[in-house]
């Protein structure tokens, strides 16, 4: 059962101040850590970089290795995985996505996903608890408290059948992770425990707790 992996790092880096997924992290860019990853489940990684305008790519920074092809992103996230999936070959049975800002992903947690899914399930995305108290807010104002008993924060690598997650690609829609696209098709989506440590890079001070986590 073929399976490759989407790294998406084809963001900008607008609130970072910098395209942050190739900002060194332990000595090697930060998405070096995320194709490394993925490599330990894949038999092919696809990498989706910045486009450079008139659908060329950006060249990283620095050296990065181990993508069996390089694509150019879209406006969106949900564009950008649709170039990385356009470069999948149509043999592959299992296609993991994972963003090219979640360096410290393990790959157990690859593993973890992909098991799901060779064990039956449409999809699988890692996710743990959330800790904090949640607030419905309009205008400033508290107008509710949101339950968290179901509710858990979601991560990525995220694994699915790969007809299915072209299925959910196929129109065009928008979501802010690929399980929320294949949700819409009445697919199963299992959850897998997430690691804490699985952090999201979005600003500067975001890149000095990975620093910390992966110095330990």
């Amino acid at each position: 059962m073929s399976t490759w992996a989407v790294v998406v790092a084809a963001g900008h880096g607008r609130r970072f101040g910098a395209a942050k997924q190739f900002s060194a992290l332990g000595g090697r860019p930060m998405v070096q850590w995320a194709i490394d990853a993925a490599r330990s489940v894949a038999d092919g990684v696809v990498l989706v970089l910045p486009s450079g305008g008139a659908g060329a790519r950006e060249e990283p920074p620095g050296a990065v290795h181990g993508a069996d092809v390089v694509v150019a992103g879209g406006a969106t996230r949900a564009q950008s995985v649709r170039a990385g999936l356009a470069a999948v070959p149509g043999s592959a049975a299992v296609i993991v996505v994972h963003d090219g800002a979640r360096p410290l992903a393990s790959p157990a947690l690859f593993g973890a996903v992909v098991a799901a899914v060779r064990a039956g399930a449409d999809g699988a995305v890692p996710a743990v608890a959330v800790a904090d108290t949640l607030k419905a807010v309009e205008g400033g104002v508290v107008t509710g408290t949101v339950p968290r008993d179901q509710l858990m924060a979601v991560q990525t690598p995220q694994a699915f059948r790969a007809e299915v997650l072209r299925r959910a690609h196929d129109g065009g829609g928008e979501a802010t992770d690929d399980a929320g696209l294949v949700e819409s098709l009445g697919a199963t989506v299992r959850v897998v425990p997430g690691d804490p440590r699985n952090i999201k890079v979005t600003t500067a001070a975001d890149l000095e707790i990975a620093q910390a986590l992966a110095g330990s």
